[in-house]
């Protein structure tokens, strides 16, 4: 039995099902829903998993991957090829876990940081420097490994 089984049957989690003709099925509403939908259950921050509908296995990153691929396919990317390239270069690297809980600290930070701004408690002027404070500590970070950004 897959591991993402077990972890299902004790999870709150909404449960996704996709099947073999690429349909997600939303178990919570008995009804197939489209990618753009998962995308509004993570805009709504709720929590889900999405398994294979024949083997249990555990499909929620790849298709978060592809919602990206999708965003950043349309309008301004968020990510440059640069970036991209210096992500792709830790893999199979001694610290890939490492970058790993570092990106997801600082996106948490960000997460953190938004509601205060949408709200105008936070000035652009600090926002800024936010933003450059993180950009110089990635930079740091990053030329450790030799690895230009």
């Amino acid at each position: 039995m897959p591991k993402t089984i077990a972890k299902v049957a004790g999870s709150s989690d909404r449960i996704i099902k996709k099947y073999p003709n690429r349909r997600l099925y939303d178990t919570d509403t008995s009804s197939y829903i489209t990618l753009t939908e998962i995308k509004q259950l993570v805009m709504d921050s709720e929590a889900f998993i999405v398994l294979d509908a024949k083997t249990g296995e555990d499909l929620t990153r790849s298709i978060l991957l592809q919602i990206i691929l999708e965003e950043e396919s349309q309008g301004s990317p968020m990510f440059t090829a640069p970036v991209l390239a210096n992500i792709i270069r830790f893999y199979g690297h001694t610290m890939q876990g490492f970058m790993g809980g570092y990106l997801e600290k600082n996106m948490q930070a960000l997460m953190d940081m938004q509601a205060p701004m949408v709200k105008g408690v936070i000035g652009t002027n600090v926002f800024t420097q936010m933003q450059e404070q993180m950009q110089k500590q990635t930079e740091q970070f990053l030329g450790t490994f030799g690895i230009k950004p």
